[in-house]
C-alpha cells in the first residue's frame, strides 16, 4: 500500500493501527488493499464527530483505550452487505428439499427445528429463512422453531430486531407475493409483520469468541463471512460449527466459499445449484 491513500490523509501507520484494532476486536483481517475502504467508511464518523480528518479521528482513538467512537469505527469497517433471499438457490434448496427432509425426520420425535444465522447483518437472511419455514410447514404453530440470528455489530442487531426496511431493500430479492403477505407499508418504509418478526431471536456475537448462546442446531448459516477471516480463524470457527451442528444438519456457506482445505471432516452435499456442508462421522470434536 502506498504511504497515503489517493482519497484521504490515511497513512500506513494509521491504517495499521485500524487494522490491528479491527483484528483484536472482531478477528476480521484487512489486507493492504483495504486502505480505501477504511478511509471511506471512517470519513463519515470523523465528520459526524467534528474531527477535521480521518487522521484526527485515529489520533483520538490512539489517545483513549476504548469508548463509543471505537465501537463506531469497528462497526463501520465490518462489511454488512446483505439482501433478502440472497443468491436464491440456497433458499430454493431449503424450500424444496432440506427443510421438508428435516421436518419428516423431526415430526415423530421432537417436533423442533433449531437454526442459526451467524452473520445476520440487518436481518434479511434470518427473516428470509422464517418466510421459507412458514411456506413449507403448514402446521408450524404446533412446532417449536428456534431461529437464532447474531452479528458482530450491535447496531446491526438493533436494526434487525426492528424489522423495518427501505423500499430499495425490499426491492432486492424479495418476491412481490411475500412482500404483500408479510409486510405493511408505512410511508417510505416496509414493516415486517409480527408473525415473522417474533420468530427470530437476535443477539450480538463475535464468531471468534465463545458461543455461549448457541445450542445444537439443524442448520447454520455462515454465508459470505469466513472470507473476511484469516485461515486459522476460519478453521477455529468451523471446528466450533461441528460441535454445535447436529449429525444430520447442514452448514450453509456463500457460493464462493468452501470447507475444502480448512476442515476436511465436512462433506459437500449438492442440492441442485446450491451446495451445503454436512459433518462427517466422528466429526463432533
Amino acid at each position: 500500500m502506498r504511504n497515503r491513500t489517493e482519497t484521504s490523509d490515511l497513512t500506513q501507520a494509521d491504517f495499521d493501527f485500524v487494522r490491528t484494532l479491527v483484528k483484536q476486536h472482531s478477528s476480521i483481517s484487512l489486507d493492504d488493499s483495504k486502505g480505501y475502504l477504511v478511509s471511506s467508511r471512517l470519513l463519515p464518523i470523523a465528520r459526524g464527530r467534528g474531527f477535521e480528518s480521518v487522521a484526527a479521528l485515529i489520533t483520538h482513538l490512539r489517545s483513549r483505550p476504548h469508548g463509543k467512537v471505537h465501537t463506531d469505527v469497528l462497526e463501520a469497517v465490518a462489511t454488512t452487505e446483505t439482501s433478502f433471499f440472497r443468491d436464491f438457490h440456497p433458499y430454493e434448496a431449503l424450500r424444496d428439499q432440506v427443510i421438508p427432509d428435516l421436518i419428516r425426520k423431526r415430526r415423530e420425535s421432537t417436533r423442533m427445528l433449531s437454526i442459526w444465522s451467524g452473520a445476520c447483518s440487518s436481518g434479511q437472511e434470518p427473516y428470509s429463512v422464517a418466510m421459507v419455514l412458514r411456506q413449507v410447514i403448514p402446521d408450524i404453530d404446533t412446532w417449536t422453531i428456534q431461529l437464532l440470528a447474531s452479528d458482530f455489530s450491535g447496531a446491526m442487531v438493533e436494526r434487525a430486531r426492528k424489522g423495518v426496511f427501505k423500499q430499495l431493500e425490499v426491492n432486492r430479492g424479495l418476491p412481490a407475493h411475500l412482500l404483500v403477505r408479510y409486510f405493511d407499508q408505512h410511508g417510505a418504509s416496509w414493516w415486517l409483520k409480527d408473525e415473522v418478526k417474533r420468530m427470530v431471536t437476535f443477539f450480538q456475537q463475535n464468531l471468534d469468541r465463545e458461543w455461549t448462546r448457541i445450542p445444537q442446531v439443524d442448520l447454520v448459516f455462515l454465508r459470505n463471512v469466513l472470507i473476511y477471516f484469516d485461515v486459522e480463524t476460519r478453521r477455529r470457527i468451523l471446528r466450533k460449527v461441528r460441535r454445535h451442528l447436529r449429525p444430520d444438519g447442514f452448514l450453509v456457506m456463500g457460493a464462493a466459499e468452501t470447507t475444502l482445505s480448512l476442515d476436511d471432516s465436512f462433506r459437500r452435499v449438492q442440492f441442485g445449484r446450491a451446495a451445503f456442508y454436512q459433518p462427517g462421522e466422528g466429526s463432533g470434536q
